[in-house]
């Protein structure tokens, strides 16, 4: 937690903040992910709050990229969850292959 909050302090210096400016085209991409997770997870209140507050400077920054990276990060959460159904449908066809099988087995003995 300690580092996580002393992480997110770093955004309060100017001279940080000018740097990520900067390069938000290559750093917001990278980080955005982790970003969401603090938002919509993160137990420690003081790491959300920080993490909310690093988030609308993004946005005030760049508008256009944050909805990209927005965008971006839904889509891979979507197909995250399309694998994990048809994992999850596999492995229902596999439960159900075995059991007819094994049904099949009982009835040749």
């Amino acid at each position: 937690m300690q580092v996580a909050e002393r992480a997110l302090f770093l955004w309060n210096n100017e001279h940080i903040v000018s740097l990520i400016a900067q390069n938000r085209t290559v750093i917001l991409p990278i980080i955005f992910e982790a970003f969401e997770r603090n938002i919509e997870s993160h137990w420690n209140q003081a790491v959300h709050g920080l993490t909310v507050n690093v988030r609308k400077m993004f946005i005030e920054m760049d508008a256009e990229l944050f909805e990209e990276c927005q965008r971006n990060y839904a889509e891979k959460l979507a197909k995250a969850e399309e694998e994990a159904e048809r994992r999850e449908l596999n492995w229902k066809r596999l439960a159900e292959a075995a059991a007819q099988n094994g049904a099949a087995d009982m009835v040749t003995d």
